[in-house]
């Protein structure tokens, strides 16, 4: 095996990347007054940028969409500005970069959202306590949201697809994971329609593929990609037939010919492991033409082996990017990686953010 088959080059459509490492989207919470990156989100990404592609942290495209303190927007002109500094310092370093269009549906509470209810497809309960503006509150059962809203919504996601691109960049990422809005409509757990938005798979995924549609018609598919984590169980989530739901939508993102898929199956660390028998890796091989790349635990020698033996054409790095910011130098040398302090991964400034070392 290729010692650095992680470090050669790949073309993502047209877009050429050094190497076929991603930086994984990561929500730090340093975004400044009214959710607009600031100098420091200048420095943390230009530090990262030998990465093949920069995925950056979820930003909101409408203040419905906010569920987390200091996330940041992409629905502003102030926000449009900030991002437009970090996309040019990233360029100048040679890198690449999208953005992360987010809505978090259900997971948020009204201490963000200006005393409102968040919304939802269905008023089903999260259970789950969040840290608010206030202090750490319970997440209150969410509203419905009603079809002309969800139309709305739609809006809004092309509308911050467009911001991205007057931002200044490569292209975006649509956010279907992780249990926020999109995965919310996709699975049965969460959705309990009984309109065109619910009940069957094709109902239940007919949002987020409105979503993928509008993003297209600003960006055209090949700079579009999207992320799904069909074993997520966190904040209330669950399906009937996961395989079956995520093959539905794997094929429908295959004949809108988007990018690439970004899957996150876990095979170690801190995720835990996915059950070989469980995983949808290889269905999703199988069934889509366009770049696919997997998150989950990877390090340097799991990574080169996922590319050698061609079930990924990329890999992305969460927590090893947070802390080294020359991560692929680091791979190249094989060099030892900073240990990540993880009581910085959601505060603070400086601190746990810009301030991880390069190799000397």
């Amino acid at each position: 095996m290729n010692p650095i088959s992680l470090l050669f080059p790949y073309k993502l459509g047209a877009l050429p990347l050094r190497n076929r490492m991603v930086m994984a989207p990561m929500t730090r919470c340093r975004a400044g007054e009214g959710n607009v990156p600031g100098p420091l989100t200048v420095t943390y990404y230009t530090q990262r940028a030998t990465a093949g592609l920069i995925v950056s942290e979820g930003s909101q495209v409408s203040p419905q969409g906010v569920g987390f303190s200091r996330t940041p927007g992409i629905h502003s002109a102030e926000q449009v500005a900030g991002w437009k500094k970090v996309t040019a310092a990233v360029h100048q370093a040679g890198g690449r970069i999208f953005l992360q269009l987010w809505h978090v549906g259900r997971m948020s509470h009204p201490d963000y959202l200006g005393g409102e209810l968040p919304v939802a497809p269905s008023a089903v309960p999260v259970g789950e306590e969040m840290h608010t503006l206030l202090g750490k509150k319970m997440i209150p059962t969410p509203r419905a949201l009603t079809e002309s809203e969800i139309t709305g919504v739609v809006l809004q996601f092309g509308l911050a697809a467009k911001h991205a691109k007057e931002a200044g960049f490569d292209g975006v990422e649509i956010h279907g994971a992780n249990g926020y809005l999109l995965d919310q409509f996709q699975r049965d757990g969460s959705n309990r329609r009984t309109d065109a938005y619910g009940g069957s798979r094709e109902n239940r995924m007919r949002f987020p593929l409105e979503v993928v549609d509008a993003v297209v018609d600003v960006w055209g598919p090949a700079r579009v990609g999207y992320r799904i984590t069909p074993h997520f169980s966190v904040h209330g989530m669950s399906d009937s037939d996961t395989a079956g739901t995520f093959s539905g939508l794997v094929t429908e993102l295959d004949q809108r010919g988007i990018g690439y898929i970004h899957l996150i199956e876990a095979i170690g660390g801190r995720m835990g492991v996915t059950d070989p028998d469980a995983r949808l890796a290889p269905m999703i091989r199988s069934k889509y033409n366009g770049t696919l790349i997997l998150n989950g635990g990877y390090g340097r020698e799991s990574g080169n082996e996922v590319i050698e033996s061609g079930l990924a054409d990329l890999v992305s790095f969460g927590v090893p990017y947070l802390a080294n910011p020359d991560l692929p130098e680091r791979f190249e040398r094989n060099a030892p990686l900073n240990q990540e302090d993880i009581s910085t991964f959601y505060a603070g400034e400086e601190k746990g953010y810009t301030d991880y070392p390069a190799l000397s």
